[in-house]
């Protein structure tokens, strides 16, 4: 993992400062390289001003995302179905800061506190919030658990999603750093002009913002 960041960090440098300026904006809120964890929460009144509902199947049809990540999704959904005969839909997309806590206060009734925050966002710490994500199922599998990584669609998910801007947020290897459990079924819009480095060096979201920050800062320390 050391090499692999710093092989990024070294590749991230070499942009030069004016591609690092726009990287720091895209890791702005309203960005699609905006950063939600725990550590790094939304405000309860947050809402992105383009969600629109993409032009797939849903299980609920009210579900949008921001309008980006919607044509991104459709393209996948499209390529999915022609090249692997894979119809794949989408279950929950943004969620309000309302929404998530019900959610949470839900898991947390069923399964306790500790074992909740493994499983489900706090609000203000869910990407759903964000409208950049999509939690995604089968026509016979539109319940998420982990079953859906051992599908041939979740399978061509996890293979093919980064050739649409998507990466999958949550890996079990990455559990200690993201701080949940395993989601084969969530997927994070981050634009294709990121996605293919986090695909290849396989790093969770937060290493690749702290290394786009490492170098940022590099650089204006080098322009003093």
């Amino acid at each position: 993992m050391a090499s692999r960041l710093l092989a990024l960090f070294l590749m991230l440098i070499s942009l030069g400062q004016g591609t690092l300026n726009q990287y720091e904006r895209e890791m702005s809120l309203g960005g699609t390289l905006f950063l939600v964890n725990r550590d790094f929460v939304l405000s309860s009144d947050y809402k992105p001003d383009d969600l629109v509902n993409p032009d797939v199947k849903l299980t609920y049809p009210d579900t949008t995302m921001r309008k980006e990540a919607a044509e991104a999704l459709e393209r996948m959904f499209l390529v999915a179905k022609e090249e692997a005969g894979h119809t794949l839909i989408g279950v929950s997309g943004y969620r309000s800061y309302g929404q998530q806590a019900s959610i949470f206060e839900r898991k947390v009734a069923n399964v306790g506190k500790k074992k909740a925050m493994l499983l489900v966002a706090p609000p203000g710490a869910s990407e759903h919030q964000l409208g950049l994500a999509m939690d995604l199922g089968t026509p016979k599998n539109q319940k998420l658990n982990e079953a859906f990584g051992d599908t041939q669609a979740g399978a061509w998910v996890r293979e093919n999603c980064h050739r649409f801007g998507f990466i999958i947020r949550y890996k079990e290897e990455w559990t200690d750093i993201t701080g949940y459990a395993d989601e084969p079924w969530h997927v994070r819009y981050v634009g294709e002009e990121h996605v293919q480095r986090i695909y290849e060096m396989d790093i969770p979201l937060e290493y690749y913002i702290d290394t786009l920050r490492q170098a940022q800062y590099d650089q204006l320390t080098e322009e003093r």
